[in-house]
């Protein structure tokens, strides 16, 4: 969206409906009022709201039926391999993502690496190299130096993908759905899941949502450090809604990995149930808590050093101390902050 505004594109946004799902009725309206000027509709299947959308095929319909094309983000194709595919579903370009889905790491923005694939009118337009010859009749110029992606990721997704095989490939979608419908279970009556399909299932992710804490005085946030303290980095925050936890197991956790952060979510539950909005020096708020703090001579909290360090006492045989406290979160992506000394230390010398 932001590419097409900056190329003069006007981007339409559609509504969704409760449950989460794209609102079939105003996404066709939409589409009969654009039809002149309808380039593409974005879509992530399933959706970031961890539900697939049952309406899949009707959408992409309406789309085609109007003259556009249909882009399907890649992001969850580990809820798709061996189930489904963008083709059936009605997409004509995909990125795969080789990150979560064939085994290379998610972090640090990257490696953003994948094959793009698109739909037989659209292989004239695929782009071209200056060196090695690819692309189509019509192709655009050049969008990468390496035409076919980084050998060092490739290669690995490629091995990952050879070892598991069809069924192999086929068992980790299900276990991914299996894991993320576990946890959501297992968490039933401690917090609340955003979204659900129609039958009242996750895909291969959930949003747990935290908002009602704020009447207690405590954020999302709060939640994500506290989980540091139980051994874990917290999962994706306030994406895409605001004040929840995204919670993606993926396939490759097993159920007593799944038990260990099920039994640590319950007993941050209870630790909030216990909070007094009026009295901030709590376990959360302070969380999470190093090893200079619970070693310190010094301790001003109204809670004992192993409930701030071992909480549940499966944690005394592997405990993961945090290095830091807390920073300030987004400040310093939001504010420019000057790190140079003052200037009298230059008027000195």
């Amino acid at each position: 969206p932001a590419s097409a505004v900056m190329a003069g594109m006007k981007v339409v946004v559609t509504k969704a409906t409760e449950d989460g799902n794209i609102d079939v009725d105003d996404l066709r309206a939409k589409a009969i009022e654009h039809k002149e000027n309808l380039s593409c509709l974005m879509v992530t299947y399933p959706s970031t709201h961890g539900v697939y959308e049952s309406a899949i095929r009707e959408i992409t319909g309406l789309i085609h039926e109007n003259g556009g094309q249909v882009y399907m983000d890649g992001a969850n194709m580990n809820a798709q391999v061996a189930l489904t595919n963008p083709g059936a579903i009605g997409a004509d370009v995909c990125h795969l993502n080789l990150h979560k889905t064939f085994a290379i790491p998610h972090g640090g923005g990257g490696p953003g690496v994948g094959p793009i694939c698109v739909a037989k009118q659209l292989v004239p337009f695929l782009p071209s190299n200056p060196i090695i010859k690819t692309g189509g009749s019509h192709a655009i110029t050049a969008i990468s130096a390496a035409p076919w992606g980084s050998s060092l990721a490739c290669l690995i997704s490629y091995a990952y993908i050879c070892m598991l095989g069809e069924n192999g490939l086929k068992k980790a979608t299900q276990y991914a759905i299996l894991n993320a419908n576990y946890i959501k279970e297992r968490l039933k009556g401690q917090f609340d899941v955003l979204y659900t399909g129609e039958k009242g299932r996750a895909a291969h992710e959930m949003i747990v949502d935290c908002r009602p804490f704020k009447e207690k005085g405590i954020e999302v946030t709060d939640i994500a450090k506290r989980l540091m303290d139980y051994g874990f980095h917290a999962p994706t925050v306030s994406f895409p809604v605001a004040g929840t936890l995204m919670i993606e197991p993926t396939e490759s956790e097993s159920k007593e990995e799944l038990d260990r952060f099920c039994d640590a979510m319950i007993s941050i539950r209870k630790e909030i149930d216990a909070v007094d909005k009026d009295e901030p020096n709590n376990i959360l708020k302070n969380a999470p808590h190093t090893l200079t703090m619970v070693t310190s001579d010094r301790w001003d909290f109204p809670y004992s050093r192993k409930e701030a360090a071992y909480p549940l006492d499966h944690i005394l045989d592997n405990k993961f101390w945090p290095t830091v406290r807390r920073v300030d979160d987004a400040y310093g992506d939001r504010n420019l902050i000057c790190t140079c000394d003052a200037i009298e230390a230059y008027m000195e010398a």
